[in-house]
């Protein structure tokens, strides 16, 4: 794994897995990944519902901000 690339720390000093790992790794894998491609598809309800919702108010709130 590259760092950057695959991975990175938060400022918490987590690891977060990128897009990229999740892609190469290729599916989801349920835990509801800050960067998960696969929109949640292996979550359970109701977390599924809940992280889907939050990253559309993400994604908006930045598309206002361009």
């Amino acid at each position: 794994m590259i760092e950057q690339e695959h991975y990175y720390f938060n400022e918490a000093g987590l690891m977060v897995f990128t897009s990229a790992y999740h892609l190469e790794r290729g599916y989801c894998c349920g835990n509801g990944c800050l960067h998960c491609p696969y929109n949640f598809e292996a979550v359970p309800e109701p977390a599924k519902t809940r992280l889907q919702t939050e990253r559309i108010k993400i994604n908006a709130a930045e598309d206002s901000r361009e």
